[in-house]
């Protein structure tokens, strides 16, 4: 069996598909990924010893120079990540079985078209349920194309939410597809997300209520425990020479010139509570400027390993970084900008596994006011019990379902 998986987008969109093909490995199946070029990306497939193919440019670049919300240049570049799939992720796929995909929509929509022209099996991914049309939710909004405050029923945004992805992308998903001799599509998302769309979110931690969806919750994909990377020496002994630190990172999260103030926020917070720090730069570049024996800064770190081993988890709210805090037991404070952020704040704080900054912008104040509670026995006691509900197999469990329904068991 072939598969071929295809994601764009920073980390958290990455990592996901790099442990569902370790898992689709481990079942048998060949497996290779497309992904941007970014080095990162390719030493994380390496070391999982999957084949990745390079699509489009680099990310890393474009998440910490383009304004957030701003819709510049958004044209073009929707029309060069869809080019890509039916480029290099086509060529990838050529002779596959299946083909799966995840990230924004010009990618999802283009990889859907390009398993039309092979006719091979598609399947939508997503790790977010914020993005899936549904009546207990509104709809993330696009750039540039904000939706009408004054319209409050969710199934009419989501109408509207439709009809705005057809005027973005419809006749420029239409050109490529014609360019392949296939016919238009007149729904956009609908033809990228399928009516059974794949979600990798954990249901202890986002349970999926019943929808028009035919939505398949598989759990969240975590690479193996035996393929988890050891510590960094330095990170092992700054552990090793004192109590359990707070760990503060946020992500591929753009912070801009907020950067300097958000991590002289985070030290002062964590030092309030006579608790040590690791930092962790991530693609805004946090820097503690007064870093002292109880403050270490740290690059690239699996966080399967790190968070079993801190007291407490301050973090962006990505889907990933939320999931493998909750997967280690650690109590977490939300600090949501954007996107699925706010999302993720909320789940935490309704499963009283942590708390939900007040606000994008910490300031030591806010940030000590949020952690206090986190780091109550009583916090830590009930994210201890939510880590026993988290699945461990999710990577597993789709790739054995993936293949199983390819072979038609």
């Amino acid at each position: 069996m072939r598969v071929v998986l295809t994601a764009y987008g920073a980390r958290g969109s990455v990592e996901p598909m790099a442990a569902l093909a370790v898992g689709l490995r481990e079942a048998g199946a060949e497996v290779r990924v497309c992904a941007p070029p970014d080095e990162e990306f390719t030493e994380l497939l390496a070391a999982c010893g999957v084949p990745s193919v390079p699509v489009g440019a680099p990310v890393r670049p474009l998440v910490t120079t383009v304004r957030p919300g701003s819709a510049v240049g958004l044209a073009q570049r929707a029309a060069d990540l869809m080019g890509a799939q039916f480029g290099p992720v086509a060529e990838a796929a050529e002779g596959c079985d299946v083909l799966v995909a995840t990230g924004p929509l010009p990618v999802t929509a283009g990889a859907r078209s390009v398993a039309d022209r092979l006719g091979v099996r598609y399947v939508y991914a997503t790790h977010t349920p914020v993005v899936l049309p549904a009546p207990h939710q509104p709809p993330p909004g696009r750039r540039g194309r904000p939706l009408p405050p004054d319209v409050k029923d969710n199934d009419e945004l989501w109408d509207l939410d439709a009809r705005l992805a057809n005027d973005m992308f419809g006749a420029m998903l239409g050109a490529f597809r014609d360019s392949v001799g296939l016919p238009p599509v007149d729904d956009v998302r609908g033809h990228a997300f399928t009516d059974r769309p794949w979600l990798s979110a954990d249901p202890a931690l986002s349970p999926w209520p019943p929808t028009g969806l035919d939505v398949v919750q598989t759990g969240a994909w975590f690479r193996p425990r035996a393929a988890v990377r050891p510590l960094p020496p330095e990170v092992a002994a700054f552990l090793e020479a004192g109590p359990p630190p707070v760990y503060v990172g946020f992500g591929s999260t753009p912070l801009g010139a907020a950067a300097p103030d958000i991590a002289r926020a985070a030290v002062e917070a964590v030092r309030a509570q006579g608790l040590r720090v690791i930092v962790a730069r991530g693609w805004a570049g946090l820097e503690p400027a007064d870093g002292g024996d109880d403050c270490l800064t740290v690059g690239e770190t699996d966080h399967q390993a790190l968070f079993a081993r801190v007291a407490a988890v301050v973090h962006h709210g990505g889907a990933g970084t939320t999931a493998a805090a909750a997967r280690a037991g650690a109590p977490q404070v939300v600090v949501a900008r954007s996107g699925d952020q706010p999302y993720w704040a909320g789940r935490v704080a309704a499963l009283g596994i942590g708390t939900a900054h007040d606000g994008p912008e910490p300031t030591p104040g806010s940030l000590t006011a949020a952690l206090a509670p986190a780091l109550r026995p009583e916090t830590r006691a009930r994210a201890e019990a939510v880590r026993d509900a988290v699945r461990g197999d999710g990577a597993a469990k789709a790739a054995a379902r993936l293949l199983g329904e390819a072979a038609g068991r």
